[in-house]
């Protein structure tokens, strides 16, 4: 018979268990640091030895890592799934840009729609406080917290979709966008009547969300990243058209 005796997990292989968990679900997030051992080994129910080679376990998967006089934090693994050529390639050539947005309308429409349908009632309601914030940062034009707060909003989408291999997919590709690397919304979005037409398409998946409407809540998203393209595509074309006029104008003013 294929059975064999059971055998009593080790306390530090439960601990090992949990944090891979709280990782893999999005809640411990990269650079997040842990509380102190003696705290954590208090909120775990172990002894503080147990909790040390669970630790040092997590260390050796590369999940956690240690810095000298500050605590154990989780490892900085996001950005890991493209090498530092190919992050510097898609800073440089525009079609990268083009083909990030397709690839987030193709990932964020359909993270809208499972959000909508699977989302608890808590995934809303962190939505819905995400995007007060963004109308209180509007208020107060502070450009940087609006540009903050819009990552957080369609991350907040992709976590409430529970798909544990697309918020990680997607964490890594938002890195890259905080990093400026496809582009600067603070630069792009510098006109207010863009940033409220911003806000206003955030207020439409929003509102799709909350209603619990999936078809509703993945045409807001794309509709939003449609425009979002649009205000790329204009804006280097603007900058192509600048070149050409400061062209025109050295020469008639005889300065080049």
């Amino acid at each position: 018979m294929p059975f064999q005796k059971v055998q009593p997990e080790k306390l530090s292989t439960s601990v090992v268990r949990q944090i891979e968990m709280l990782i893999l679900q999005g809640i411990l997030r990269p650079g997040e640091r842990l509380p102190a051992e003696r705290d954590l080994a208090e909120r775990l129910g172990v002894s503080r030895p147990s909790l040390r080679d669970a630790v040092a376990e997590l260390q050796d998967q590369g999940l956690l890592t240690a810095k000298a006089g500050s605590g154990i934090y989780v490892a900085e693994v996001l950005g890991s799934a493209f090498s530092p050529a190919l992050i510097r390639l898609f800073g440089t050539h525009d079609e990268a840009v083009f083909d990030y947005l397709s690839f987030r309308r193709d990932m964020e429409g359909l993270a809208a729609e499972r959000a909508a349908r699977l989302g608890s009632e808590s995934d809303l309601k962190v939505i819905q406080a995400i995007y007060d914030k963004m109308e209180t940062a509007h208020s107060r034009q502070a450009a940087d917290d609006e540009a903050q707060l819009d990552a957080q909003f369609h991350m907040a989408i992709i976590e409430a979709s529970h798909n544990v291999v697309m918020l990680h997919m997607m964490r890594s590709m938002f890195e890259l966008l905080r990093q400026g690397v496809f582009y600067n919304r603070r630069i792009m979005f510098h006109q207010r009547t863009t940033r409220t037409a911003i806000l206003d398409q955030h207020c439409a998946i929003n509102t799709a969300l909350q209603e619990r409407n999936p078809e509703g809540a993945r045409a807001a998203v794309e509709a939003h990243l449609n425009y979002v393209e649009q205000c790329l595509a204009d804006q280097q074309k603007a900058e192509r058209n600048e070149a050409v006029a400061r062209q025109r104008l050295e020469h008639e003013t005889g300065q080049g």
